[in-house]
Order: C-alpha cells, then sequence, then structure tokens
C-alpha cells in the first residue's frame, strides 16, 4: 500500500494472475484497507478504459438532451431502479434536502433463470441515444466480473472460501448508475452534489468521475480529498457488507461537495457501479464476526427486505 495517499492502493492483477504469495498479500492489503477505512483504490482492474471513455461520452450526449426528451425515459414506479431519475429526486437518509443530481440506471439482464428475471424490471433502452445503453450493458458486465474477483479475496480475508459469494451474486440485483451533477447556477438552498452517506450494497466500484470532489470521512472525523489516478477505479465497502461482517468491515461515510464557486459551471459525471447480491441473500451476521468485544449488531433480514428499506430512506420509494 501507499503511505502517502488518501486511500491505500491494491493490484488487482497480483490476485488474478499471481502467485500464492502475492495473492495472499492482496488479500491482507484488501482486507486491512477495508477494516481501517473502507475504501481502496484498484489498478489493473480489467475495465478496459476505451469503454469507459466511450460510455462518459455518450452519457453527456444523454444528459445534454433536453428535460422534456430525458423524461421519455423515467419510469413512474420503479424507484429509480431503471431508467433516468430527475434532478432533486434522490437525498441522503438523514436529510431532506434534494442532492445536486440527476442519473440514469442500467440493471440486471437475467441469463439462464426466467423465474429471477421476473423479480427484476426490464431495463430502459435509450432510443435517442442507443450506444448509451448499449455501451452501459457492457461496462455493466465488466464491473460485474471485477466485482466478483474482489469479493472472492474479500471472502478469503474473512476466513470464507473464495467462492462464498458467488451464488450469491450471479445475475444479483447490481445497479450501473451515471450521475450527472450539472453546473450550479444560483447558490444552493444548503444542498451540496451529494450529501454524506453510506451505500447499500455490498460493494461499490467507481470510475473516476469528470471532476474532483469526492471526500470521505475518516475515523478521526476528518473530510479527506479522494482524487484517483489515472486509470485507478475507487471501491469501497457498502451497508450490506458491514452489516454481513457485524462491523467488521466499515462502510464509511462519504459525499460529494460542490467545487469552489469559480468552477460551479463545470459539470461533473460520475460512475458507479453497486453491486448487489440476489435479493434473497440472507444478511445475518457471520458467526466468526460476532465475538465478546464485538456484539451481534444487527437482526437477521435478506437483502431484498434491506433495499427495499433504504429505497424508502433516501426518498426514492414511497
Amino acid at each position: 500500500m501507499m503511505s502517502n495517499r488518501a486511500i491505500p492502493l491494491v493490484d488487482l492483477n497480483m490476485f488474478i494472475n499471481g502467485d500464492a504469495t502475492q495473492r495472499q498479500n492482496f488479500v491482507i492489503e484488501l482486507y486491512r484497507a477495508f477494516t481501517e477505512i473502507g475504501f481502496v483504490g484498484v489498478i489493473n482492474h480489467g475495465i478496459p478504459d476505451i469503454l469507459v471513455s466511450e460510455f462518459y461520452l455518450r452519457a453527456k450526449d444523454f444528459f445534454s438532451l433536453p428535460e422534456s426528451v430525458k423524461r421519455k425515459y423515467e419510469v413512474p414506479g420503479l424507484a429509480g431502479q431503471r431508467g433516468y431519475t430527475s434532478f432533486g429526486k434522490e437525498h441522503a437518509k438523514q436529510s431532506k434536502v434534494a442532492d445536486l443530481k440527476e442519473f440514469y440506471q442500467i440493471g440486471q439482464s437475467v441469463v439462464g433463470d426466467e423465474e429471477l428475471q421476473k423479480e427484476y424490471p426490464n431495463n430502459v433502452m435509450t432510443t435517442d441515444i442507443p450506444e448509451f445503453t448499449s455501451l452501459g450493458n457492457s461496462l455493466y458486465r465488466k464491473f460485474e466480473e471485477t466485482g466478483a474477483h474482489l469479493l472472492g479475496a474479500i471472502a478469503l480475508g474473512l476466513k470464507l472460501p473464495e467462492n462464498y459469494f458467488e451464488l450469491k451474486i450471479r445475475n444479483g440485483n447490481s445497479i450501473l448508475r451515471a450521475i450527472h451533477y450539472p453546473p450550479i447556477i444560483q447558490e444552493p438552498d444548503t444542498a451540496i452534489r451529494a450529501e454524506q452517506h453510506e451505500d447499500i450494497n455490498l460493494i461499490t466500484l467507481l470510475v473516476g468521475a469528470s471532476a474532483g470532489g469526492l471526500q470521505v470521512l475518516t475515523k478521526e472525523d476528518q473530510w479527506i480529498d479522494v482524487v484517483p489516478q489515472e486509470g485507478e477505479i475507487v471501491v469501497n465497502v457498502g451497508d450490506m457488507l458491514q452489516r454481513l461482517t457485524n462491523n467488521v468491515l466499515k462502510s464509511t461515510t462519504h459525499r460529494v461537495v460542490n467545487p469552489p464557486r469559480e468552477f460551479w459551471h463545470i459539470p461533473r459525471l460520475s460512475i458507479p457501479f453497486f453491486l448487489h447480491p440476489r435479493s434473497n441473500m440472507d444478511l445475518s451476521c457471520l458467526d466468526s464476526c460476532v465475538e465478546i468485544n464485538n456484539p451481534l449488531n444487527y437482526n437477521p433480514i435478506t437483502a431484498g427486505v434491506y433495499l427495499n428499506e433504504r429505497l424508502m430512506e433516501i426518498g426514492l420509494k414511497k
């Protein structure tokens, strides 16, 4: 790991293609990062730069469309889980003030399980810019592959079999979200681009945003700027994984702050992948994570029930 960075940095190739020692060192480093700060930078992650760049360009094209066109892709009753969600709809669970953002979500296209497919809404294809959603589907699959490797390493760090998460995330309820933070044109009403929050899912994989602003809250209650280097993705623990591990792995509070006033005119694009398991995954705390000095913190719950609760807390579901 690198000591002069805001968050640690790991090389995923050392886990995928390394020898036994390299793999073990990767597991140790990842586990340490997720127990100490909950965030890590990852290089050699296998997500092609060209695919990310092309998706960024098409996302920019989509969010530049007139509001009336974008709203064609907003589907009532889906709690923002597919298609477009217009500006000012989502807020952090502890806030009543909406974040300064709009976004578009692409979900799972189930393979080989017709019954499970009935649980998920269909993706919304952008006929005005078809490349946006077609590229998004390709990027989704790459994020799934990378996320599966990371969860394998996390499982080993928890002294579980490497394939512990494999069936739990196959055809899981993951979400690829393209977030657009428009230029700030007037003094915000106590709002920032994304108020402090924790993610709902198992892990989040974030490719570098088009502008800065991501901050992470440390154990010492200090906000630190996270600025990924070229070719790096940022990965963080979500609440589901924190819950499963009885707080051993940290779902760290983070936010996206507004830029200095002289840069208000610059929009920001961000592409997180929220890796979710299947809705029937049991999030009951692992026995190995419950100890005398870390007693049971959570009641049993499934991933699907927990997701619904959180979607209501952040204003997407009524």
